[in-house]
């Protein structure tokens, strides 16, 4: 079970009354980066000040890493993704933190190659070498997408390597192709001079892997104890969201205060493939932002039940709340 001792030292601040500009760390999963944009903006233009909090954004270290960080109440909210989620609670029964809010509906869960070493489809990662990170969400799901393509896995090479190392070594030819987020390992590819031309994605949801992608975590206690605030930093994060796929060069502004050394036109690019393939998708267009196809989450535990092997009898109801999602009509993107 999961050692709820660890909260002591956050139970303080579950139990506070929520006043005005409650302070609430949020931890992302990946660098100051495009598909960070909207949450510096929604901060830029007051969002999260109307609904009541002074958010600080600290960014993060891979699909991982928010998890135990809201789990632990180190950060009451966070942004992670849902499948490592559902193995972290798996693992570690009864740790307070789920997620509240879908937004790579799509995941960019991707194999990333080049074609002049010779990947263009899934089969032709038979032979190569294969980079990926052990803590890497799209390297988590690999098992599925080999098993959906009907790949032989013996035949790929797969070398570990570093986040900071992954595309470099792509890039000089030292493996084949990468696991990554489609958006990240593109682009930054092109930042390392490789021609786009050059440069083969095969997004694991084109192939039949029928996964969500990251979530907004929050740590359940927290949530429990203040419900309108959890609810008002959803609304303003799709408020973000909303002005950034209206003008994603404005929303880059918000990221380059930030991360001044960061290429605009660049984060820019980054930023519009995450909202083309992740973000607004069909049923994102139809549904708005934020909830999830009860039948799609299932199909996604069978595929998840498949390649990892439960401890427990996986639950949905776990993994995922609507309850705290806005229903002021915010979350329409469109």
């Amino acid at each position: 079970m999961f050692d709820k001792t660890i909260l002591a030292a956050a139970a303080a601040i579950f139990t506070t009354p929520v006043f005005a500009e409650t302070d609430l760390p949020f931890a992302l999963d990946w660098k100051f980066e495009g598909p960070s944009a909207p949450y510096f903006h929604a901060l830029d233009s007051g969002y999260f000040t109307d609904a009541g909090m002074a958010v600080t954004i600290s960014e993060g270290a891979g699909s991982l890493d928010a998890i135990p960080k809201v789990a632990t109440g180190a950060f009451p909210i966070g942004f992670a993704d849902i499948n490592s989620l559902m193995r972290f609670l798996d693992q570690n029964p009864g740790a307070p933190v789920t997620a509240v809010m879908m937004v790579y509906d799509k995941p960019p869960f991707a194999i990333v190659g080049r074609r002049s070493l010779g990947v263009e489809t899934p089969a032709d990662l038979e032979g190569k070498v294969l980079g990926a990170p052990p803590p890497d969400g799209a390297w988590a799901q690999f098992p599925i997408f080999a098993a959906e393509t009907g790949i032989d896995v013996s035949a790929i090479t797969v070398e570990p390597v570093g986040f900071p190392t992954r595309e470099p070594m792509l890039a000089e030819g030292n493996v084949a192709a990468i696991t990554g987020f489609s958006f990240s390992s593109t682009l930054n590819l092109k930042r390392l001079g490789v021609p786009a031309e050059d440069i083969s994605v095969l997004l694991m949801a084109d192939y039949g892997v029928d996964l969500y992608g990251n979530a907004i975590i929050v740590n359940t206690d927290f949530a429990q104890a203040n419900p309108e605030l959890v609810t008002g930093f959803l609304s303003a994060v799709a408020m973000g969201w909303k002005d950034a796929i209206a003008s994603p060069d404005v929303a880059i502004e918000a990221l380059i205060a930030r991360n001044p050394a960061a290429d605009a036109a660049l984060e820019t690019e980054r930023l519009q493939m995450a909202i083309d393939a992740n973000v607004m998708t069909d049923f994102v267009v139809a549904n708005g932002m934020g909830s999830i196809d009860n039948d799609r989450m299932m199909n996604a535990i069978e595929q998840t039940k498949s390649v990892y092997e439960f401890q427990n009898e996986p639950d949905a109801s776990l993994y995922f709340d609507p309850s705290y999602l806005p229903t002021d009509g915010s979350l329409m993107l469109q």
